[in-house]
């Protein structure tokens, strides 16, 4: 199911990159994010009262000091937020009280359809909720006062946040037997005409059929009899004078997709090469515990011994240190060279999502993982896992009942994953190791004989 989105809008300085951090935090708290991942994001997956929900960090703004393309152009980006969040977040400073730019943010908000929850910030103390009143002048509720350094009041902004948002969606029928694939990048990379190729495969059966407001059209197809949903973001592309932040703001337009979907086909162009966007995308979907698989479109364009994947794998590994799990394969839409390999492979990485690991072999392979290579100590203690099972998730997920979850380094995470991916394969998904302490498992409840 798809994760509800929250955006955070407000004018420069009030915090919201503050607010973002912080909420995200919760999150990192019980599972670490996985490491290598690009750092400044835009996006992030926040949990709250066991639901998680996508948050999205908007750029500031300042609509009084712009020029007359600029201020179009921002408006742009908080509008295509606006249009794909289901609750926004308005967040002011309470010590500058309210300002003109409030007032024309709040205007604009006024004129969506979305949730509005203000929040006033950097209530620090009391005497820092003076001028609170002021914010009611905006037309919406009482705000929630907040102190997003400090976490004041944080918690009552999330549960604000979570009885405004709308109930889970109830689980489709037909819908939820198809393998989702979600084909994303940045403008101009072709993904358009690889959707084209895609269902131009004489073994595919393809109908087009309504999606929701926000993904206007999904298609449905089969391939060697297995039912697939292609999820278009083609529609993402916006061109202005303000590219960069532009194109990274499109990518709002997507995270509904990527969210329903079970991989992302990130399609990068091997002419151009590999952008920060690209990695905004393949870390994003990690991060959501989306399968990935990368996609080098239009290799017509470059010498032939650039064209193998073989290449791309090795050409691409700085750039995706943090998903060397990735398949990579080299396309063509325009002459239609790979098109044949790409959909046996993406359909591989969904069905490796999918893998049981029991939880003897499981247990196994990590008893012979802390014997070839013990964990290092730290102040006279190491880790000691007591049991492992494999969790529930969409994702796959490993949890790890130990004496300490406080023991655990980074680079011995990372030798436990290859140890299990070893293992179980896993190929094109990222592998969450979550941390429990042996307490916890003693504390649970037995089931009565």
């Amino acid at each position: 199911m798809a994760r509800p989105i929250i955006a955070i809008v407000g004018r420069p300085n009030v915090g919201k990159s503050t607010l973002f951090n912080r909420v995200i935090g919760w999150r990192k708290a019980i599972v670490d994010a996985q490491a290598g991942l690009t750092r400044d994001r835009l996006y992030g997956v926040a949990e709250w009262r066991g639901r998680e929900f996508t948050v999205v960090d908007t750029a500031g703004l300042d609509l009084n000091t712009a020029k007359d393309s600029s201020r179009a152009a921002i408006e742009a980006q908080t509008t295509v937020a606006i249009e794909q969040a289901d609750v926004i977040v308005l967040l002011l400073d309470v010590r500058q009280g309210v300002s003109p730019i409030d007032r024309d943010i709040a205007q604009m908000l006024r004129r969506s359809r979305r949730r509005v929850i203000v929040a006033a910030n950097k209530a620090d103390s009391p005497h820092d909720q003076h001028l609170a009143h002021e914010v009611l002048e905006l037309g919406f509720d009482a705000p929630a006062l907040i102190s997003a350094q400090h976490g004041l009041g944080v918690g009552d902004l999330l549960d604000q946040i979570l009885d405004a948002l709308p109930p889970p969606e109830a689980e489709s029928g037909a819908d939820d037997k198809a393998d989702r694939l979600a084909i994303m990048g940045r403008p101009n990379v072709g993904k358009s005409s690889l959707l084209n190729a895609l269902l131009g495969d004489e073994r595919a059966l393809v109908s087009p059929t309504p999606g929701t407001t926000r993904d206007p059209v999904d298609t449905e197809m089969t391939y060697d009899g297995v039912p697939v949903v292609l999820i278009d973001t083609a529609g993402i592309r916006r061109k202005s004078s303000s590219r960069d932040r532009l194109e990274r703001y499109s990518l709002l337009r997507g995270i509904h997709a990527m969210e329903r979907a079970d991989a992302v086909l990130l399609v990068v162009d091997a002419s151009a090469g590999v952008l920060a966007q690209d990695q905004h995308v393949a870390g994003y979907a990690l991060e959501a515990g989306k399968g990935l698989v990368i996609v080098v479109n239009k290799i017509d364009l470059v010498e032939p011994a650039m064209r193998k994947p073989a290449h791309w794998r090795k050409a691409l590994a700085p750039e995706f240190k943090f998903a060397a799990f990735a398949p990579v394969v080299t396309v063509s839409a325009k002459t239609r060279e790979g098109i044949g390999s790409l959909l046996p492979v993406a359909l591989e990485v969904v069905g490796q999502r999918r893998i049981k690991m029991p939880p003897s072999e499981l247990n196994r392979v990590l008893r012979d993982a802390f014997l070839q290579h013990p964990p290092p100590s730290y102040k006279g203690r190491r880790l000691k896992v007591t049991y492992a099972t494999q969790a529930s998730d969409e994702a796959p997920t490993v949890v790890l009942f130990v004496n300490d979850t406080n023991l655990l380094h980074f680079s011995y995470r990372r030798y436990l994953e290859k140890k299990v991916r070893e293992r179980f394969g896993l190929v094109g998904n990222p592998l969450r190791l979550v941390l429990r302490s042996e307490e916890a498992r003693r504390s649970r409840p037995r089931a009565a004989k």
